[in-house]
């Protein structure tokens, strides 16, 4: 999914450092990593300490420069940008604290989710994997189902949130988190329809990406109002954009696994539709054997995956275009760059060979 770490090769590092883009982050980093060291500390007291590991150490104020600060920030990319941004929406300090706490349970639950899936293994918590990835996955789970309440607890504590408050956001983010589940539980058995790319772009990434980055403002939602409400209204759409954006970068380098499990990719539905006939024709093989041999989707299929990037690209562009004119700092000129910079290290390759020149 598109909340995994990101800005992960080199050439992503460098972006991030020479743009400044490290350095203007870098409040935010502090704040999201107080929050999780916040819910690391609660986890201890909702579960035994025979089901933790030893805690997973986050960096301190004045570390974010750090190799553990890079590796945080990489992990963490997508709350920290949200945080940044609330911050620069206008969100006061406790609010933000709040909102912190929120997305990294939303992170959590929509990971431990996706391992169910995918049949993976990731975990946001220093839980012990003793037991088997699924068992790891499902007692996630139940973990930040207790993490959030306490979270909303912690806030209406603080006069933050009130007990209505707190329902409404719980409600939101069930219903919204069980419709991106839907569509997922759609390709269980895989799928035997294309859509065209307009069509899928339209049911499916707007959902699993789009609606997934949209899960961060169920909050502010529910909270923010007047100005700010507005602000927020107008900001959602665009975020939902970018999570748009790096689901159809994901498709490209999830292109294999895609067909493995006959599930929807934005490249298989570019090539079906509007592809050559010499790739078209390759691509029945393909989809009929779920084998895609090395070096296909940099190489036959080069024009159709470039036809999907360069979607990527605009709703990339469009989404940093409206976030810039909400007062946000992210200079939208780096949309591109910041769109091949989310694929992991196995992406990086792919995506110069479909970006560069004929």
């Amino acid at each position: 999914m598109t909340l995994s770490p990101v800005f992960r090769s080199p050439e992503a590092v460098r972006l991030l450092e020479e743009k400044g883009v490290w350095d203007k982050l870098a409040p935010s980093m502090e704040a999201e990593a107080r929050a999780v060291n916040i819910l690391y500390e609660d986890l201890g007291r909702i579960v035994d300490r025979s089901f933790l590991q030893e805690e997973r150490r986050v960096p301190e104020s004045g570390e974010m420069h750090s190799a553990e600060g890079l590796a945080f920030l990489q992990e963490y990319f997508f709350l920290i940008l949200f945080h940044s941004l609330f911050e620069a929406l206008g969100v006061g300090r406790r609010r933000l604290e709040f909102y912190a706490e929120l997305n990294f349970c939303i992170k959590g639950t929509i990971t431990a989710a996706d391992n169910l899936f995918d049949d993976q293994a990731k975990s946001l918590l220093p839980l012990k994997d003793a037991s088997g990835p699924r068992f790891l996955s499902i007692l996630q789970l139940m973990s930040f189902e207790r993490l959030i309440r306490r979270a909303c607890d912690r806030a209406a504590e603080a006069g933050v949130i009130s007990e209505g408050d707190t329902q409404e956001i719980l409600k939101g983010l069930l219903n919204r988190m069980a419709r991106i589940g839907e569509l997922e539980g759609s390709e269980e058995g895989g799928v035997e329809e294309i859509p065209t790319p307009d069509a899928m772009v339209a049911r499916v990434h707007e959902v699993r990406g789009g609606a997934l980055f949209a899960l961060a403002f169920v909050g502010p939602s529910v909270l923010e109002v007047g100005g700010l409400g507005r602000a927020f209204g107008e900001a959602e759409p665009a975020i939902a954009r970018l999570g748009t954006a790096f689901q159809i970068v994901d498709d490209l380098t999830d292109f294999e696994f895609d067909v493995g499990r006959k599930s929807h990719n934005l490249l298989v539905s570019e090539i079906h539709h509007n592809g050559s006939s010499q790739e078209r024709k390759a691509l029945e093989g393909i989809w009929e054997s779920g084998d895609v041999p090395a070096g296909t989707v940099e190489g036959l299929f080069r024009r159709s995956a470039r036809a999907v990037l360069e979607r990527a690209y605009e709703e990339a562009e469009s989404a940093f275009e409206k976030l810039q004119d909400l007062g946000y700092w992210f200079p939208t000129p780096l949309a591109r760059e910041v769109v091949h910079a989310i694929v992991g290290l196995e992406g990086v390759a792919r995506m110069e060979a479909i970006s560069g020149e004929e």
